[in-house]
């Protein structure tokens, strides 16, 4: 699953490729809010794990395994995290709360980088644990159904664009190109939600 594989004139592998095909199912089921998302979510970090150690992107690799247990916890959120044990409704960060995560991201940088400068073989530590830590801190927002998990994925996913073209990761590159503009639409649709949330009837329960 890791031989080579000629594409449109690219370089992949049939296990990246299937990847790529899972990751952008997970998106655009995350953008209609639609939990089967999850599923999508564990199988594709599951893949997604067995590529990035093969190019020696541990931070990424270990990313994946946090990225599966996060999906089963949104997975839950989703559907019994909200009030009364009704799935959550699309909501905002309070400023304590961007706060919060600024800061949870630079101490994840700090730790991820530290580790993977010491324990491991990686010739991109200090990116692959900035990444790797947003990334983090992306994965719990939209766990929680924050609107700010796209501006995180938006920064996130541009700067993983130069890491795996660095890394001859091409295909994922395209990927997470595919991305930013998906995390603009999901950024537009969870606003338009969020706003039709404020104006409906007090007592109304989302459906989603």
């Amino acid at each position: 699953m890791n031989d080579p594989l000629p594409l449109f004139g690219l370089t992949t592998t049939p296990l990246e490729l299937i990847s790529f095909v899972l990751s952008v199912a997970t998106v655009a089921l995350d953008i209609r809010q639609v939990h089967w998302a999850w599923l999508f979510a564990i199988v594709s970090s599951a893949t997604y794990a067995v590529v990035f150690f093969h190019s020696r992107l541990y931070g990424d690799m270990g990313l994946q395994f946090v990225f599966i247990g996060t999906a089963v916890w949104g997975w839950h959120q989703w559907l019994r995290g909200g009030k009364m044990h009704h799935g959550l409704s699309v909501s905002t960060l309070s400023s304590s709360g961007r706060i919060g995560c600024l800061v949870a991201w630079l101490a994840g940088f700090l730790l991820l980088s530290f580790f993977l400068r010491t324990y491991t073989d990686t010739d991109v530590p200090y990116i692959d644990a900035f990444l790797t830590a947003g990334s983090l801190v992306g994965q719990i927002l939209l766990a929680r159904k924050k609107v700010e998990n796209w501006h995180v994925w938006i920064v996130v996913d541009a700067l993983y664009v130069g890491l795996y073209l660095y890394k001859q990761l091409t295909l994922t590159a395209i990927l997470y190109a595919l991305f930013i503009l998906l995390a603009w639409i999901g950024l537009r649709t969870w606003r338009r939600a969020l706003e039709a949330d404020m104006a409906a009837p007090p007592g109304t329960i989302n459906a989603s």
